[in-house]
């Protein structure tokens, strides 16, 4: 009996070291892949979180003020309109003028229109990510070495933007419907 008792105790010794040993497992790192819907779905929350429309859209004016004009959706500036001029009794410099539908401003800077983010060619169409990236990160015209910097009243913050950020938002705006318009060109300030 006594040996019984011993083979039982020694039986559950074993068992119990066996059960708590800890097996070793191996855990394979999981990637998460972000689907190009995924992206797109971020790239647009972005350009409406980070108000690109607020310049980047031709607005139509109503009761309200002016409201953007979903069929201009981010074309930039209306080269079919003309900017009105300048008053002469404004002061530049303390003063900066806007075109009523917020895609123009006029400073001491001079004169910048808004670009056109749509894929046209006139707009960001023939564009790589990198020229793209090049414009939020360096305020660079078009994203092309040795050019003039982007104008206000561009933001620079952009530059802090994640790369996974900016990818998402070109991604985006290569999904919009194109639209063709040539926004003129920056003109410096006149004397």
């Amino acid at each position: 009996m006594k040996s019984k008792a011993i083979f039982f105790l020694l039986a559950s010794v074993i068992i119990s070291i066996g059960c708590n040993e800890k097996k070793k497992v191996e855990i394979e790192p999981v990637t998460a892949s972000v689907s190009e819907r995924d992206m797109i779905e971020h790239g647009e929350y972005m350009v409406n979180i980070l108000g690109c429309t607020d310049c980047h859209s031709p607005k139509k004016m109503t009761e309200k003020g002016p409201v953007e004009d979903s069929e201009k959706y981010l074309m930039g500036f209306d080269a079919s309109q003309a900017l009105p001029p300048v008053p002469e009794n404004v002061p530049l410099g303390p003063w900066v003028l806007f075109a009523g539908d917020l895609t123009a401003a006029v400073g001491p800077w001079g004169t910048s229109y808004a670009g056109n983010l749509t894929p046209h060619e006139t707009g960001i169409g023939n564009w790589t990510l990198e020229q793209f990236t090049k414009v939020l990160r360096e305020a660079k015209f078009k994203g092309l070495d040795d050019t003039r910097p982007i104008m206000p009243p561009m933001p620079t913050h952009y530059a802090y933007l994640t790369d996974e950020d900016i990818e998402a938002i070109f991604g985006y705006l290569k999904t919009i419907k194109p639209i063709d318009n040539v926004v003129p060109s920056y003109q410096p300030p006149s004397k």
